[in-house]
């Protein structure tokens, strides 16, 4: 279990477990003999990364920030990804209940970060988290509804659409702060409107990430996703970020890093950026076995 205090806020690492990905789609441009020298592929080209979701506790509320890639998926998709989806039971070895869950933060409505979002209750669906209100940026939301070639795998609607049509989503339109000490801030590229969450307390900060830097193995600012759709405002975005991480000493959190959920970020004397793991005795969850 992964645990920390930021201030006045209790931070905690919580999984829906793990998914495979093709190493090409993860690494993009980067050449196969450069990238599988830090992390091997199978013999089919896949790689394992995690679905990690941040909870962050208050005096004044509990919120979650992700809630994976959920229990929805068509069996086709969910056997194509090896996804075991386990987020309420680890919450609850967390000793959290979905109706304690107060606020839900999506970076971003790609499927692997808002499957949880709902689920069937008999043959409706209803939200997973009774008592919250989700937050997610308008863009999102539209471009999500345009169903475009290029992405419309990603963008299922019944992850977001009963929650617009209940009033439980509220929608953001870029930088602002939903609570006091915690904001998100707008890092184009993977997709428009893709947020980072951000938490400040007592002169700390710690910042959830998401895609915008989905791991540490993609801390080169030029180490992009083939799935993000504007690459050269990914890299304006990643190196915005840096700036600030390293010179306020931030704690970052990490989407889909299985070994490394929590980190410092660094820059050494070749001006290679780098990572300095946050908690030395963390102990990776099993990785995913394919049938």
């Amino acid at each position: 279990m992964l645990k920390t205090t930021l201030g006045d806020f209790e931070l905690m690492h919580v999984t829906d477990g793990t998914f495979l990905l093709d190493g090409g789609a993860v690494f993009g441009v980067v050449p196969k003999v450069i990238w599988q020298r830090k992390y091997p592929p199978d013999q089919d080209n896949l790689l394992p990364f995690a679905l990690n979701s941040l909870v962050v506790r208050s005096d004044d509320r509990t919120i979650l920030i992700e809630s994976g890639a959920g229990p929805k998926l068509p069996q086709q998709i969910s056997d194509l990804y090896q996804t075991r989806p386990c987020l309420l039971q680890n919450l609850a070895n967390l000793g959290l209940a979905a109706d304690d869950i107060d606020v839900v933060i999506n970076t971003h409505l790609h499927f692997d970060h808002c499957g949880w979002n709902t689920s069937y209750q008999g043959s409706r669906l209803v939200p997973t988290f009774p008592r919250a209100t989700y937050y997610v940026q308008r863009g999102e939301v539209e471009h999500g509804r345009l169903q475009l070639q290029r992405d419309r795998v990603s963008y299922r609607p019944d992850n977001y659409e009963p929650l617009l049509e209940s009033g439980r989503m509220r929608l953001l339109d870029g930088d602002c702060e939903l609570f006091p000490g915690v904001s998100v801030r707008l890092y184009p590229g993977h997709t428009r409107d893709i947020q980072a969450v951000l938490l400040r307390s007592h002169g700390k900060t710690a910042c959830f990430v998401s895609d915008i830097v989905p791991s540490t193995y993609h801390l080169p600012p030029t180490w992009i996703m083939a799935y993000d759709l504007d690459p050269v405002k990914s890299i304006e975005s990643r190196l915005r970020l840096y700036s600030n991480a390293i010179a306020e000493n931030w704690l970052v959190a990490f989407a889909h890093d299985l070994r490394v959920p929590w980190a410092y970020l660094r820059q050494d004397e070749n001006n290679h950026y780098t990572f300095e793991p946050a908690i030395s005795s963390w102990v990776a969850p099993p990785l995913v076995s394919r049938p």
